[in-house]
């Protein structure tokens, strides 16, 4: 095959690509109230967020009514980080949405209708903090703005803004797919939030490689190589966020349990957070599979070693 051939035969494969998100998009289409709340309400007598994500099974000290609290309120800080992601994550795809504007119009469907998704799981996850909000303690601190979130993300360059991307919404699937889906102990509407968040993300993600690689193609190796640069930095920013976030949820819990916690438990009570967190966020995405496919076919080894020795702290925490 000539090299004409091949960008005609790479063109026609990335165009029916984009063909299959858009029939998915159309195929799983969704109404918050509709289909999911349904005049439902949380049940707060259940867990929220599974062991396998929560990590609260690590805490042996926990009574079951403790470990509930404790599980609600890293499920309430699960769905308000993935309301912040996603601020930015549909802020950049309007972006490379527009730029199909006068170009490939299944491109651009794809892309509108998946802009149009995350501003729905925007609405849901709002919805969602208001709902828990009700019936939990006052006293619960988000850490951080998701404009200023999406303000510092959407400035560097577009290279690691997609494999950040990329990287979300992967774990997305997982988390699911592993340790949600799987739970009949946890809260029905909980789970059914994250059913149908899982519907999108599913065909969200073939996009985000699509758009991920037809960026790579554009740069020089310069450009590459300071791409990967942003990409460590916006993993340090998230995991400070984190590290915040984990400081944060422990007072209200502490506070809120009805018992007095000696300075050890408090100390593993927010490791504990944290390293739950940093699975969550970071390491759930960063071990995907396919995930490391796709980062090492766009890096050098000289820039994975610059990954990895980024990471090394967190994997290690």
């Amino acid at each position: 095959m000539n090299d004409a051939a091949a960008d005609v035969f790479a063109d026609s494969g990335r165009a029916a690509r984009y063909a299959r998100c858009v029939k998915m998009s159309k195929k799983a289409e969704w109404q918050i109230e509709r289909d999911l709340l349904r005049g439902r309400t949380f049940d707060f007598s259940r867990k929220f967020l599974p062991d396998g994500l929560s990590f609260i099974d690590r805490l042996g000290s926990l009574s079951v009514d403790e470990a509930r609290l404790l599980s609600q309120i890293q499920g309430r800080t699960y769905a308000y980080i993935f309301g912040l992601v996603e601020r930015f994550i549909s802020a950049k795809m309007l972006e490379r949405g527009r730029a199909q504007v006068l170009g490939d119009q299944l491109a651009l469907e794809a892309l509108v209708r998946f802009s149009n998704e995350e501003i729905k799981h925007q609405e849901l996850f709002r919805r969602m903090e208001e709902m828990i909000g009700k019936h939990m303690p006052a006293g619960y601190r988000q850490v951080v703005d998701p404009n200023d979130v999406a303000r510092v993300v959407l400035a560097a360059s577009t290279w690691s803004v997609l494999a950040l991307t990329c990287h979300i919404e992967l774990f997305v699937q997982a988390h699911y797919d592993e340790s949600i889906a799987p739970r009949e102990e946890l809260c029905p509407v909980f789970k059914d939030v994250f059913k149908y968040h899982w519907k999108d993300e599913c065909q969200h993600v073939m996009l985000d490689e699509l758009e991920w690689t037809a960026e790579h193609a554009t740069l020089s190796p310069s450009e590459r190589d300071q791409a990967v640069n942003d990409l460590i930095a916006l993993v340090a920013a998230i995991d400070g966020i984190l590290q915040a976030q984990s400081k944060a949820d422990a007072s209200y819990f502490i506070r809120n349990v009805g018992r007095t916690f000696t300075a050890e438990e408090a100390t593993q009570t927010e490791a504990t957070l944290l390293a739950a967190y940093r699975w969550q966020y970071i390491i759930s995405g960063v071990q995907h599979p396919h995930f490391g496919r796709l980062l090492t076919s766009m890096t050098t080894p000289a820039q994975m070693s610059r990954i990895q020795a980024a990471l090394a702290p967190i994997l290690g925490g």
